[in-house]
């Protein structure tokens, strides 16, 4: 990764971690691992999809992913979203389960969630590459200084912004949020949406619907959560 494949608005932030430590470290491990002939999703021109699509000043809410789908076809540089024409995976049916019961919207019938990313929602995963098949594959590799990076800049903004914090990953940042929070935010917890969990308090969470109440009380317009068909 250079500077110039930062998108604009977020390279005054994030150039100074492009050489550190963690990111010459994860560098070096990517080299190994695609000389060694592993297939790494997604593909490199993709992997900072979620800062293309979602410029900074335009963030409004933030969703945290862990690292990307490990199967062919699914990971494509946006938390939790697979093109169209892909399966959607059972943690973003419950997503959109939620969705439906909290906001009244139709369930949409494919799981591509570029205008949520276009519309101001920043997913972001705190890693952005995983070996095929390989789930949690490239954590601790560097991309975490990396995502924090990203995750502090969006904090330190005075414009308020809404953190959708699902599992005990994504719960692990309130702390650096709250550090280094700059302006009026509001932070969301549940458990991952994830068949294994969601009932344990993510379904009926009301979170969408929080969000949107949330940002149209600090003047900032409420958040398009329908995905065309």
């Amino acid at each position: 990764m250079t500077s110039s494949s930062i998108p604009e608005t977020w390279r005054p932030a994030l150039e100074s971690v492009l050489t550190s430590q963690p990111l010459r470290t994860l560098g070096g491990f990517l080299r190994a691992e695609e000389a060694a002939g592993k297939l790494i999703y997604p593909p490199a021109g993709t992997r900072l999809a979620a800062l293309a699509l979602t410029p900074l000043p335009q963030v409004r809410v933030v969703i945290l992913g862990q690292d990307p789908y490990h199967g062919p076809g699914q990971a494509h540089g946006l938390a939790f979203s697979v093109r169209p024409g892909v399966p959607v995976p059972p943690s973003l049916l419950n997503i959109f389960k939620e969705q439906q019961a909290d906001l009244g919207l139709p369930r949409p019938n494919h799981g591509h969630l570029e205008n949520w990313a276009k519309g101001g929602v920043l997913l972001l995963n705190t890693v952005l590459t995983v070996e095929a098949g390989q789930a949690g594959s490239h954590q601790g590799k560097g991309w975490e200084a990396f995502s924090d990076a990203a995750i502090r800049a969006v904090a330190q903004r005075p414009s308020p912004c809404v953190y959708l914090l699902w599992g005990s990953h994504a719960r692990s940042k309130a702390a650096l949020i709250r550090e280094t929070s700059g302006g009026p935010h509001l932070i969301l917890e549940a458990p991952h949406p994830s068949p294994l969990s969601a009932h344990r308090g993510f379904l009926g969470c009301r979170h969408f619907s929080k969000a949107n109440t949330f940002l149209e009380e600090h003047g900032c317009g409420a958040i398009d959560w329908r995905l065309p068909t």
